[in-house]
């Protein structure tokens, strides 16, 4: 008996989604290479992502050993990305300066945001807007303005982690956060 094209279609989708992830995973294992230490804070989540979720420096969680956005600061993401309209699952985290001392052109040359293809990049804080932007070439943007690079929309936030212990700082980072929604910014 002969598989039936539907069966056949998913399971070449399949192997093309393997091959893929694992492209993703030689880029992103050789972007680690180029900064020796830029490992020390592993990337977490969906290798076919997105969304892509970018931190400047290492947090409370980070600093204890856990990856890219495992502590509140992830929490509040993830909750923030499902109420724009996102599946959390479908989310990228990294560092972008996982270890001090980085110099600027490395860091941008390891940020491999264009590996995992995601349609959105929120950067989280002004070191990763900084980071971001230098990656793809651009003049950092105003935090909640939205850019479109070589395809995606990148957005920037004022220090989502900073902001879970200030209230007034919440509420601008949540402004900001909006503009992130799938179908485009909130005007």
């Amino acid at each position: 008996m002969s598989e039936s094209p539907d069966s056949a279609f998913a399971a070449r989708a399949q192997h093309l989604r393997s091959l893929h992830e694992a492209r993703a995973r030689a880029e992103l294992a050789a972007a680690d290479a180029l900064a020796p230490g830029s490992d020390s804070v592993a990337w977490r989540g969906a290798i076919v992502a997105e969304v892509v979720l970018v931190k400047g420096l290492r947090g409370p969680a980070e600093a204890a050993g856990g990856a890219a956005l495992s502590g509140a600061d992830g929490e509040a993401a993830e909750k923030s990305l499902e109420r724009l309209g996102w599946q959390p699952a479908t989310a990228f985290c990294t560092l972008s300066r996982p270890e001090p001392g980085i110099d600027p052109e490395r860091r941008a040359a390891r940020l491999r945001i264009e590996a995992v293809d995601p349609a959105l990049v929120i950067a989280l804080d002004a070191e990763a807007l900084e980071d971001v932007s230098s990656a793809f070439g651009i003049a950092p943007p105003a935090f909640g303005d939205v850019v479109r690079v070589l395809g995606r929309r990148i957005v920037a936030c004022d220090g989502l982690e900073a902001s879970l212990t200030d209230a007034v700082r919440k509420q601008r980072v949540w402004r900001q956060l909006k503009n992130a929604i799938p179908d485009g910014p909130v005007y």
